[in-house]
């Protein structure tokens, strides 16, 4: 899994009050190689998606650099 959307549960888990081990597999909701692929182009992309009423978005740019943001629910 890329550190971006390993970073994204455990911030998740956080939350949530719970280890990310606890959280529903993320595979329910997206595929995380096609997602590793993606932030691993060479390109600028963003990726951005539901999970557990949470809006996760992901970026990485050019160089290789990542960052993920967390919306909370409602």
């Amino acid at each position: 899994m890329h550190p971006t959307l390993a970073t994204a549960l455990e911030r998740i888990a956080a939350r949530e009050g719970c280890e990310p081990m606890e959280l529903p597999p993320l595979y329910e909701t997206i595929d995380p190689e096609a997602a590793t692929t993606l932030l691993e182009s060479n390109g600028a992309v963003t990726l951005c998606f539901e999970y557990l009423g949470y809006h996760v978005v992901a970026d990485a740019d050019s160089r290789g650099r990542t960052s993920v943001v967390i919306a909370a629910p409602g």
